[in-house]
């Protein structure tokens, strides 16, 4: 299907070179794809250029902000905004073009499909789990350093497609990135002044496994359900645990 507009694509990297081929592949279509590198270490930058990229090197500054930089980059007033671990299927390649030959929203949200190693896992709120993807640029930007949400002063629509999105591989791949959050979520916390007592963590952590692994039937996955559901609560305990230490920290 021909589209007459023309596509950017905005991904921020670090030490991406196991996903970033797959990601890039899956979006071939674009008229030009920038990548936002933070200091990998290991091939990434390399596979970026081979594929023809626009690759810019900058220090970290946060996800929305990141992903603002690599927006701000793109020539085209359309953006595909991606991370490194997901996918544009064929199908929603074509619902993209389909839109933009005649956009009536200046961003547009997509179920993404999310799988641990190469399970979709289809419960415990994990779909269909609505992310904004495509967006105008001239019309928004990302806010929060972690959970970045795009803020528009437009309008925004759903597209019935979906975006696959190959998180974790394994289990203490998803410990680390759970351990990496829960540190960067704590300092945001603590930095907009948020209080927090002892049983702060409990609470949270209880409250989080309830609602992923019985409300929204994390149990149908199984063992990976289970899994995620407890990671998920760790990462809500360890969240307010190491707030709770920068309080600590401050006062001593």
């Amino acid at each position: 299907m021909e589209n007459k507009a023309k596509i950017s694509v905005a991904i921020i990297t670090k030490n991406e070179e196991k996903r970033l081929p797959d990601c890039l592949k899956s979006v071939d279509f674009a008229d030009e794809i920038v990548v936002v590198d933070s200091g990998s270490s290991d091939n990434t930058l390399e596979i970026a250029k081979e594929f023809g990229c626009q690759v810019f090197s900058e220090e970290w500054k946060g996800f929305g902000r990141q992903k603002n930089s690599a927006i701000q980059k793109c020539l085209n007033d359309w953006v595909i905004v991606l991370d490194a671990d997901e996918r544009i299927p064929p199908e929603t390649r074509d619902s993209i073009f389909t839109i933009l030959n005649n956009p009536t929203s200046t961003a547009y949200e997509f179920k993404m499909k999310h799988y641990f190693g190469n399970r979709w896992v289809k419960h415990g709120g994990n779909y269909p789990d609505w992310h904004i993807r495509l967006v105008n640029k001239n019309y928004g930007e990302f806010v929060g350093e972690i959970h970045e949400k795009w803020q528009t002063s437009g309008t925004v629509s759903k597209i019935d497609a979906c975006i696959e999105h190959y998180g974790f591989s394994d289990y203490a791949d998803m410990l680390k990135t759970m351990n990496e959050y829960s540190t960067i979520a704590a300092k945001e916390l603590f930095h907009s002044g948020k209080k927090v007592n002892i049983l702060t963590p409990v609470f949270h952590s209880i409250t989080m496994f309830i609602k992923i692994f019985i409300l929204k039937k994390g149990f149908l996955d199984g063992l990976d359900g289970l899994v995620l559901s407890i990671l998920k609560a760790g990462g809500s305990f360890f969240k307010y645990a190491k707030l709770i230490e920068l309080q600590k920290e401050k006062e001593s």
